[in-house]
């Protein structure tokens, strides 16, 4: 019998009912090291003071009202955001899957409105992953993301991750816009080298072609910058921003600048959720706490720290470890062995990490994680690590 919530998912035999910093407490009382931040969405941690007490004092004023009226906290957070990156403007969203879809009607709107009706060509890369909506899973073009949901929408090509050259070869009059995540996150943390952003962003400018960044996952300071891109120190036309940006609240944003937005003018595009009063003013608390530089420079601090105790992970287990990938405070353990398995020994040294593709181990921790924690979390690993390197040698022994 099919159980009451769709089972879509691999669950893990694990309920949490309480949070607090990078920790979560489970049903039976035992607290757990929560390295997943709801896979980079808790960027302050869990039950945030200032998140608490911005949702509580919004939530006995106003909930809802829609977009057919002026939303203080909807401009407030919007000018945040303008004023902090590349952008003009911007529309808020309830998730990421929900900034993909307009992203690319934003993208084909632009050039339908400049004369250029046949521009609707979008162009991918393998490995990305842009949420899972039609749009989103047919630019992501995998077999895993698109069997049996076919047919797919059209108009959407993938290039080899990172291939400049196979980028200026699909280039066409049928391009309208290029996307692409400076950090593959669901990928297994591949990073885009600031050489190839800076090409990219060339080839774009040479071509007309509007340039989209999906900074859902590794946005919002998760690298020591307030989004990825600024390392390579481009910017783009379009970017899809959730996950961090509501810090475990529902919300999301697409940033653009006001020649890419021109075609997206009053009854284009829509949400009844979307920029609703209370998510904007927990969104605005957030941005105000991730955007001070000095908190970026602690998540640089926390990321190289974290990253030298994780190579010296590696080096002490040579079997199950290959290699440390990301920036910042999203990093991956690239696997010897399959990485569920180091997942699941994890569990029993009660840390929460977030499997990925490539064989690959997410580190997504609260961006605010104490030092302490850190070295906690790597301990916990080792010991995991442990474990199944024993579990190994049973089974050869067997």
């Amino acid at each position: 019998m099919i159980s009451a919530v769709l089972p879509t998912y691999n669950r893990a035999p694990l309920a949490f009912v309480r949070g607090e910093g990078s920790w979560l407490v489970a049903e039976d009382g035992s607290r757990y090291l929560d390295l997943g931040a709801g896979i980079a969405v808790n960027a302050l941690g869990h039950a945030h003071p200032k998140l608490v007490k911005t949702i509580a004092d919004q939530a006995a004023k106003l909930w809802h009202v829609s977009n057919l009226y002026r939303i203080p906290e909807q401009e407030r957070l919007a000018d945040l955001l303008v004023a902090n990156t590349f952008a003009d403007t911007v529309f808020f969203t309830n998730s990421g899957t929900e900034t993909m879809e307009l992203a690319v009607k934003m993208a084909r709107k632009y050039w339908y409105e400049k004369g250029q009706k046949d521009r609707t060509d979008i162009l991918a890369f393998d490995g990305a992953f842009h949420g899972r909506s039609s749009a989103a899973i047919a630019a992501a073009g995998s077999e895993k993301m698109t069997k049996g949901f076919g047919p797919l929408l059209p108009g959407f090509r993938q290039l080899p991750f990172g291939d400049l050259a196979a980028v200026k070869a699909a280039l066409n009059d049928r391009v309208a816009a290029i996307i692409v995540e400076p950090i593959q996150g669901e990928g297994g943390i591949r990073v885009l080298s600031d050489t190839f952003l800076k090409e990219l962003r060339a080839v774009c400018n040479a071509s007309g072609t509007l340039l989209i960044l999906d900074e859902v996952q590794c946005g919002m300071g998760r690298t020591g910058k307030l989004f990825a891109h600024e390392w390579a120190g481009i910017e783009p036309d379009i970017m899809m921003v959730a996950k961090g940006i509501g810090g475990g609240f529902p919300l999301g944003a697409v940033l653009a600048t006001e020649e890419a937005a021109s075609g997206m003018v009053a009854g284009t595009h829509g949400s009844t959720y979307g920029g609703n009063p209370l998510g904007c003013a927990v969104g605005a608390a957030v941005v105000e706490e991730i955007a001070d530089p000095a908190f970026l420079d602690e998540v640089s601090r926390k990321g190289a720290l974290f990253r030298q105790r994780l190579e010296g992970l590696v080096a002490a287990h040579p079997d199950l470890f290959e290699a440390v990938r990301g920036q910042g405070l999203i990093l991956g353990l690239k696997c010897k062995v399959p990485n569920t398995d180091i997942v699941k020994a994890a569990y029993g040294e009660h840390l929460l990490t977030v499997p990925a593709a490539d064989n690959v181990i997410r580190i997504l921790p609260a961006l605010n994680i104490p030092d302490a924690d850190i070295a906690e979390a790597v301990q916990r690993l080792d010991r995991a690590a442990v474990q199944v390197e024993r579990d190994l040698a049973t089974a050869h022994v067997g």
